[in-house]
């Protein structure tokens, strides 16, 4: 299961009142989500925050030193645009295979077989509708089978309801049409081998799924990059495609956006860390990213 992509939203909300360039408390150690970047002759702190994307609603929950970071910043970045409803429209029309490739083309015939009946049974879903959509959207329709409550949510979508309160201007750093440029970057093929896997160990990667929410919750950073690099579950392959690259992108965008104003950052987790994460990438540039109490 791609760590990248529960790629992609709070239960209640603390009271707090946020001062602009207000000091937030500090954490003794990196065992946090929520970073304050500042230095390089910024005007005023932006904020950076490794988001989930889908987990029991009940879960979601944000500590009142997050709501005062958001509160103070002028806008909220996430990976995309959220609330732009060309986004929405255009996921319809980027989830198929190009060059009119078809899952049948992707497997053998006791392949499909499984696979047709997995989703029949499992998700009561006819594969003639899913027929040409990009394998890894599909391994996405298999995350609820991973939990065991029905009320789902994601930590991108709490934070928008939470934006759109504070009446927060919303922007992306990626276009619909780029992510779906990132999963046709993955040979279908591979992406096919994976779905079958997924579904073929679904109880293996359920004990999996729940350990990454575990480290997730508890926000244990370090833990994070070994996880979404385990040969077992992860793209240690694709670590290029799905991570590196977008991180420098957003890196390059963030020198011109943070000059001018305060942002909250909201990304998959993954992306903070590691080597080319964006929290040593922004210290490379020159800015100074401090944990905060979260």
């Amino acid at each position: 299961m791609k760590f990248t992509f529960l790629l992609s939203f709070a239960s209640f909300f603390m009271g707090c009142q946020a001062q602009k360039n207000a000091s937030l408390p500090g954490n003794e150690n990196n065992n946090t989500l929520l970073w304050e970047i500042s230095g390089k002759n910024l005007k005023e702190p932006s904020y950076l925050f490794g988001t989930f994307h889908l987990m029991c609603k009940e879960d979601i929950n944000f500590s009142a030193n997050l709501q005062a970071a958001m509160k103070a910043a002028d806008e909220v970045y996430f990976e995309m645009d959220l609330d732009d409803p060309a986004n929405t429209l255009g996921a319809l029309f980027l989830m198929n295979m190009k060059n009119g490739t078809s899952l049948k083309d992707l497997y053998t015939e006791e392949e499909f077989a499984r696979l047709n009946n997995f989703f029949k049974d499992s998700l009561s879903m006819p594969m003639a509708m899913l027929q040409k959509m990009k394998p890894l959207f599909l391994e996405a329709l298999l995350y609820p089978k991973l939990m065991d409550c029905k009320n789902m949510s994601g930590i991108e979508q709490e934070l928008l309801a939470m934006a759109q309160k504070y009446k927060k201007e919303i922007k992306g750093f990626e276009t619909m049409a780029f992510q779906a440029s990132v999963f046709d970057s993955i040979p279908y093929k591979t992406q096919a081998t994976s779905l079958l896997k997924t579904i073929d160990s679904l109880s293996t990667y359920k004990q999996y799924f729940a350990k990454m929410l575990d480290v997730y919750k508890t926000q244990q950073i370090d833990s994070i990059q070994n996880l979404f690099q385990d040969s077992e579950y992860g793209q240690v392959e694709n670590m290029d495609i799905l991570l590196t690259k977008r991180n420098q992108n957003w890196v390059e965008q963030l020198q011109s956006i943070l000059k001018t104003k305060s942002v909250f950052i909201a990304v998959g987790a993954a992306h903070l860390v590691g080597d080319d994460g964006l929290i040593t990438l922004l210290r490379k540039e020159g800015y100074t990213l401090r944990p905060i109490k979260n």
